[in-house]
């Protein structure tokens, strides 16, 4: 007797399922899959309120480092970075991350909804705010991507993903990294080598470009290829210095990553000049109107 493909399917999710008996939580639905574990929705039964219940697939004697970085992240409190509740140990051995669980979307469904671009720029502040917080702390994300990125239900932006994608410097990052997303990855993550700030930094840079509208303001493309330049010198140092540059586009104020041409620079001046140059328009019209009605 042969099982039918979806029968097998679904046996195996059930078989996956992590067994919650001895824990204080109640299983719920599968939110997501990654490529090194599950998140599922949750109840915490002491408190009463759901939550976000991460469970890494990786072999008993490989959860501790992963737990190691949970306490990293616990102590990362920003409000613009997941919070940890809870980690430890299921009986069958894997490593779990209880979390708060984000209501909200994620920001490549907020990019489709066609937001103006004063919200796409205010949402990728608060998401340069968040990361560089963290680079602050000496902690790199390592896989920045609209999927690990959530808009909250009163607007703010959390980075999420820490738990599983987090290394810190150091030779475990080294063999680490290439566990990130290609689309995102930095060059020197996807070869392997030692990265820093700087990797984040470039994936900053694509998704700033996704979330420009078609077609964008030259200084903000220039912005954003600056920040995903191939190598790492030649990008932003800071997360903060980006941000300094969307800063001075939106004061209209020249932008370093992008050379205006001077057409371009007399136009900014006059828009942030407008009321100046109106009012010397003005006198100069008054003065010729005088001239010619003044007696013979």
């Amino acid at each position: 007797m042969t099982i039918p493909d979806p029968v097998l399917d679904h046996l195996c999710e059930v078989l996956d399922l992590p067994d919650l008996a001895a824990t204080r939580y109640e299983l719920g639905s599968l939110i997501g899959r990654g490529g090194m574990g599950s998140v599922y929705l949750a109840r915490d039964r002491q408190l009463d309120r759901q939550i976000a219940l991460k469970v890494i697939d990786v072999p008993p004697e490989e959860g501790q480092p992963l737990l190691a970085e949970a306490r990293v992240l616990a102590r990362l409190e920003h409000p613009g970075i997941v919070t940890v509740h809870d980690a430890g140990e299921l009986p069958d051995g894997r490593a779990f991350l209880a979390m708060r669980l984000v209501d909200g979307v994620r920001l490549d469904v907020f990019l489709g909804s066609a937001p103006a671009l004063s919200e796409r720029l205010a949402i990728f502040g608060k998401l340069s705010d968040a990361v560089n917080f963290a680079h602050s702390k000496g902690v790199v994300h390592c896989d920045l991507k609209p999927e690990n990125i959530m808009i909250g239900a009163f607007g703010e932006v959390v980075v999420l993903d820490w738990g599983i994608a987090l290394r810190t410097a150091g030779d475990r990052a080294r063999s680490a990294v290439i566990a990130g997303t290609s689309q995102y990855m930095s060059p020197e993550q996807a070869e392997g080598i030692q990265i820093d700030h700087r990797s984040d930094i470039f994936a900053l840079g694509v998704i700033f470009g996704q979330c420009l509208p078609h077609p964008a303001p030259r200084p903000l493309t220039a912005i954003a290829a600056k920040a995903r330049s191939r190598e790492p010198e030649n990008r932003y140092a800071q997360v903060g210095d980006m941000v300094t540059e969307i800063r001075r586009y939106q004061d209209r104020l020249p932008v370093d990553a992008y050379p205006e041409p001077v057409w371009e620079r007399t136009l900014r001046f006059a828009e942030r000049n407008r009321v100046l140059l109106l009012l010397l328009a003005t006198y100069v019209s008054v003065r010729v109107i005088l001239f010619f009605l003044r007696p013979g």
